[in-house]
């Protein structure tokens, strides 16, 4: 059987984060792509070199040209500005819109029938963006968010209870940021809820950490932003389509009439398979939970609006 293809667009230290699992993982060949010269073939032919101690053995590739990205199942979009100290992700919206309207240009017509994950910040709005620029069903556009702040909220459960991460599930919806909303009541430790583990204060911070995630990373690291757990994140996707699992995970998905959301991307638990997102899964909030997720929506909706009037789409 023929190996998939997956292209990874932004060499930074997401998008070659990305490669390196896609490789250890031996799922599929990897195309490489950025517009700093000599940035995409290094870290290309660097992975190339490590294959025979890691034992794999695919096609990896780099370049500054979209060409080699023809015919991909899966194109990763990292391209894009990170976020400095002090930056919102709003802040971002209208620079990192102009690039992605580019690269999704160029991907789309390269590889019509491929599946989209959208990583580049403000997620959701990115995503939004993709959609509308590729022209592909709603099903072949992902955006990577739930599976990274999940992690998160996963490992400072862990954290708190002193317990292994692999008994830890959490539940995460919403826009990709600090208006995410946690489900505690979905989480647990080994099937026991969160909710009888940890009193209600520790709780509370353990959400208010996982929503600041990104922001904690940027602040400590001074010159750029988190990217070993979001590419890990990436891959988990990856994964669930190369291997078709049907894996139910938190990704943002175009909702049109779920949730009570209509024509806007959020952070939902959808199944994942060869066909990109099968099936989006709907569950019962209750009235403070329905209430955190509106305010979620509205974030989303403002910048959609803001790249409307901007005549990005």
């Amino acid at each position: 059987m023929a190996r998939k293809k997956v292209t990874v667009v932004g060499a930074g230290n997401v998008g070659a984060t990305v490669a390196q699992h896609v490789a250890q993982k031996e799922l599929a060949d990897v195309a490489l792509i950025d517009i700093i010269e000599g940035l995409p073939q290094g870290k290309a032919l660097d992975l190339l070199e490590a294959g025979p101690v890691e034992r794999y053995n695919l096609h990896l590739a780099g370049s500054n040209s979209y060409d080699i990205t023809s015919d991909s199942d899966i194109v990763v979009i990292t391209a894009g500005l990170a976020r400095k100290p002090g930056m919102s992700r709003d802040d971002l919206l209208l620079k990192n819109a102009g690039i992605v309207k580019e690269v999704i240009e160029n991907v789309a017509k390269r590889s019509p029938n491929s599946i989209l994950i959208m990583v580049t910040n403000p997620l959701d709005a990115m995503a939004h963006l993709a959609l509308k620029i590729s022209g592909f069903p709603k099903h072949r556009v992902i955006g990577m968010a739930g599976v990274l702040d999940s992690a998160r909220f996963r490992t400072f459960i862990a954290e708190a209870l002193n317990v292994s991460v692999e008994n830890t599930h959490a539940f995460v919806l919403g826009g990709h940021g600090d208006e995410m909303v946690p489900l505690t009541r979905y989480s647990t430790v080994a099937g026991i809820p969160i909710t009888e583990l940890l009193p209600q204060d520790k709780l509370a911070s353990l959400i208010e950490r996982t929503r600041k995630g990104g922001g904690e990373i940027v602040a400590l690291l001074k010159t750029g932003s988190a990217y070993y757990a979001p590419g890990s994140a990436v891959v988990e996707m990856v994964d669930a389509i190369v291997k078709d699992k049907k894996k139910i995970l938190p990704c943002a998905a175009y909702l049109e009439g779920e949730y009570g959301v209509n024509g806007l991307f959020l952070g939902v638990p959808v199944k994942l398979g060869s066909r990109g997102i099968e099936e989006i899964i709907e569950i019962k909030l209750q009235p403070e939970e329905q209430q955190m997720l509106q305010r979620s929506i509205k974030s989303v909706q403002e910048l959609v609006d803001v790249m409307k009037a901007n005549q990005y789409m």
